[in-house]
């Protein structure tokens, strides 16, 4: 049964842009910026070499991820568990089958669980999407606002550096 917000509940959630910095912290990522896409279900991170492997009985998944937008030098190798595999459709209309993690995602001190799918976003603008089932009840999007609960480590140095 859907939960159907009341006005206190809205009133209650915090407001977060289009796009925000956000950190990865069990799988050693920070500051990727996310795009905030209401219409994806389930976030997706940029991930490639992804294999899977067996270990401790236990299904995980070893991928390498470019963090950073323009930038496909600095990799950072990842392990996690593997949740399942899922039949996702892409922006393109098309099927793909991909692996689904849970992990950590850190916003603005704030710290909770969500479902990463990992497919290869090397054409997209943006190397991870953040689906609306990882911002429900968390959050009221504000389309025409960015970076509203987070700033980078440079934007803020450069503050400092200014003030």
């Amino acid at each position: 049964m859907e939960h159907k917000q009341t006005k206190k509940d809205q009133e209650s959630l915090g407001i977060i842009g289009w796009r925000e910095w956000l950190d990865l912290p069990e799988l050693g990522i920070t500051e990727i910026k996310a795009k905030i896409d209401t219409g994806a279900r389930t976030s997706a991170l940029h991930a490639f070499q992804v294999k899977e492997v067996e270990k401790d009985d236990k299904k995980m998944v070893h991928f390498q991820v470019h963090p950073y937008q323009k930038d496909s030098h600095h990799t950072v190798t990842c392990e996690a568990e593997i949740l399942e595999w899922r039949h996702v459709t892409n922006s393109g209309g098309h099927q793909q089958y991909r692996p689904v993690i849970l992990t950590p995602i850190e916003i603005a001190g704030q710290v909770w669980d969500i479902e990463l799918t990992l497919t290869n976003r090397d054409v997209m603008g943006f190397r991870m999407l953040l689906g609306r089932e990882a911002v429900r009840q968390r959050f009221l999007v504000d389309p025409g606002a960015s970076f509203l609960l987070s700033e980078s480590k440079t934007t803020r140095h450069r503050k400092k550096a200014h003030s």
